[in-house]
């Protein structure tokens, strides 16, 4: 009868105990507390070991040490994320659990940032070009290139864009978004602007997209069925830019690692990249970088 009692408590205790690592660990940084965030993971850790949402957990607390610019925190969190989640791969594949690429993605991009922190920018390149290597075939390639390109694409050749070639001699702007990418939709104005202000002078505007297996609230889709999707939030919300090339494309967010919506990249009239800006940027930001393209 005590023994019917008691293994209730246990599993409970333990269901708190383990109940939204993630969350508290995140919660812990917004204040700034890492030895909350530290202490609730190493509790995290003796209950239930070396787990993917364990791994998460740790890889936030090397984003939010970044964040703080503490570097030599920020650099043993993500080292010591790094190595537990290629232990965790010696029995599957990385994309088998959907924590483990966002862990292992953070720490590889924490590791590099904290190289360019440092000034040793090389370095960092290096590091992402051999991390690339391991992981071209896993989801977190686009991330890893996106970081390769923030520190290394500006004053090179752009990469070419499937189903939308680049214009000869005329300078462009690319922009990368997502059906649900709200941030994509407010910059939709800005856009229409630009093309308005700049299209007569030969700026051209590509927005490449790709599917995501979706619709509207996280609704399986069939590709035809997103494409139809796609074709109706550009209808909706891009009224401004319908008559520019969209291509539908993975590839092209691959090559340009696009993981972040919207990216933003300029392209001069010699097909020299002068702008790559991951995430949303308000038209007086964007508007004299669009301008220094016909100076």
């Amino acid at each position: 009868m005590i023994l019917s009692i008691l293994i209730p408590a246990v599993l409970i205790t333990q269901t708190l105990a383990s109940r939204g690592i993630v969350e508290d660990v995140r919660g812990s940084i917004a204040q700034k507390d890492f030895a909350q965030a530290e202490r609730r993971i190493a509790e995290y850790r003796k209950q239930r070991g070396v787990t993917p949402e364990l791994l998460a957990a740790l890889s936030w607390l090397s984003r939010g040490a970044l964040a703080e610019k503490q570097l030599d925190r920020a650099e043993s969190y993500a080292q010591e994320t790094h190595q537990l989640t290629l232990a965790q791969l010696k029995g599957r594949k990385l994309d088998d659990d959907k924590l483990l690429p966002l862990a292992l993605g953070a720490a590889i991009e924490v590791q590099a940032q904290v190289l360019a922190a440092r000034g040793e920018r090389s370095g960092a390149v290096d590091f992402l070009t051999k991390e690339l290597v391991t992981h071209r075939a896993t989801s977190i390639r686009i991330r890893i290139q996106k970081n390769l390109h923030m520190l290394s694409l500006e004053g090179k050749p752009a990469p070419k864009v499937e189903g939308a070639p680049l214009p000869a001699g005329k300078p462009a702007l690319l922009f990368f978004w997502a059906h649900w990418c709200p941030d994509c939709k407010m910059m939709a104005p800005a856009l229409a602007r630009l093309k308005k202000e700049y299209a007569a002078k030969g700026l051209a505007i590509i927005a490449p997209t790709q599917r995501y297996g979706y619709t509207r609230r996280g609704q399986d889709a069939a590709p035809a069925v997103e494409n139809e999707y796609i074709a109706a939030v550009r209808k909706e919300q891009y009224a401004g830019l319908l008559d520019v090339p969209a291509p539908v494309n993975e590839e092209n967010f691959r090559a340009y690692g696009a993981s972040t919506t919207p990216t933003l990249v300029l392209i001069d009239a010699q097909g020299i990249v002068r702008m790559y800006h991951p995430g949303e940027m308000t038209y007086a930001e964007l508007e004299p970088r669009v301008r220094q393209l016909f100076h």
